[in-house]
């Protein structure tokens, strides 16, 4: 069996360097929920931000806690998949797993105790890794399998993330990753039934969290609320990929995408600072976290676009480039008519 099964083909729409546009974008909207609903842990001492029933539940709660996490792990296994694909070989992919749990580790213990790229990076090496030898359809059957279980069972969280990374791996082995943008009726059909289902699962999410936050009933509802919001997240923007608001949206996320991994860590330093020059940000009402958050995305995007004029990579990006391939890449990028 091969490794990846797949190869882009011929048509989809691709960045300059073969980048998958519509993946930076997703990674890039992905990356603004994120932020929005870590303000608040992060400026909390660095507590891990988990199922509460603060401000029963509050605007963010219902929009945001658990609607982007999945997206950025199955993007995750996604770009995992790729890299083996263009790689052939699993010891660059180790080499990947073992630099990120070091960034990871960095952070969990320096910055924020509820870092994810350890669990990533984890998840990477134990699950992912081995699940190159098996046939994609067993990845897929397994995706749904460890999915089902983690919110039936496990409470979502960081449970979700082993399903959702092999989810991911499984898209781009069937082909689906590499033609995200190029069709608008498989997004129509799934967004409208991830609407159909995310609806009544966000209402009950609501009515179990102001009736019994820590009941069975909540434990189930708040992760799989928050999958099917986050799968019509992800159809939605999708189609509006296939509009002329597709410059702008790609204006806005793209450079943020492409430096996922600056950004991400940057952002917890940002959000400290700011906590430390305001005082209780987390228990600041939610206009405040929404304008923390919209501060320091507009400052992370002014400086990923500008830096992406000059450079291939975010610097970040550019040193996991470098240990992911055991030879230093290309930082500066050449004038255009060097490259044509």
């Amino acid at each position: 069996m091969t490794t990846a099964q797949t190869a882009p083909p011929a048509g989809a729409a691709t960045a300059g360097d073969g980048r998958i546009a519509a993946l930076d974008v997703l990674r890039g909207f992905a990356l603004c929920g994120i932020l929005l609903a870590n303000v608040k842990p992060i400026a909390n001492s660095g507590d891990v931000l988990g199922p509460t029933s603060e401000s029963a539940p509050g605007i963010l709660h219902m929009l945001v806690d658990q609607r982007f996490f999945p997206i950025f792990s199955v993007l995750f296994g996604v770009g995992f998949t790729l890299l083996l694909d263009k790689a052939g070989s699993r010891a660059v992919l180790l080499r990947r797993m073992l630099a990120l749990l070091m960034i990871g580790l960095a952070h969990l213990l320096l910055l924020w105790r509820g870092d994810v790229l350890t669990a990533y990076a984890t998840v990477g090496l134990v699950v992912l890794l081995p699940s190159t030898w098996l046939p994609r359809r067993v990845v897929a059957v397994l995706s749904g399998i460890l999915i089902v279980l983690s919110v039936t069972v496990l409470g979502g969280w960081y449970s979700l993330i082993p399903g959702l990374l092999l989810l991911g791996s499984a898209l781009t082995r069937y082909g689906v990753t590499a033609g995200l943008d190029r069709h608008s009726r498989v997004p129509a059909i799934l967004g409208a039934v991830f609407v159909a289902g995310a609806v009544p699962a966000s209402l009950l999410q609501w009515q179990a969290a102001q009736a019994d936050p820590d009941g069975r009933l909540f434990r189930i509802t708040y992760p799989l609320a928050g999958l099917l919001t986050a799968g019509a997240y992800v159809c939605a923007l999708l189609l509006l990929l296939r509009t002329p608001l597709r410059r702008p949206l790609a204006a806005v996320f793209t450079p943020l995408g492409r430096m996922a991994l600056t950004n991400y860590l940057s952002a917890t330093v940002l959000v400290l600072t700011v906590a430390g020059l305001v005082g209780d940000l987390d228990r600041r009402p939610t206009a405040m976290v929404v304008v923390t958050a919209a501060v320091i995305l507009s400052v992370q995007w002014v400086w990923s676009a500008l830096w992406l004029r000059r450079f291939r990579q975010g610097p970040l990006e550019w040193l996991w480039r470098w240990v992911t391939w055991a030879h230093r890449p290309p930082l500066i990028r050449r004038p255009v008519s060097a490259e044509t």
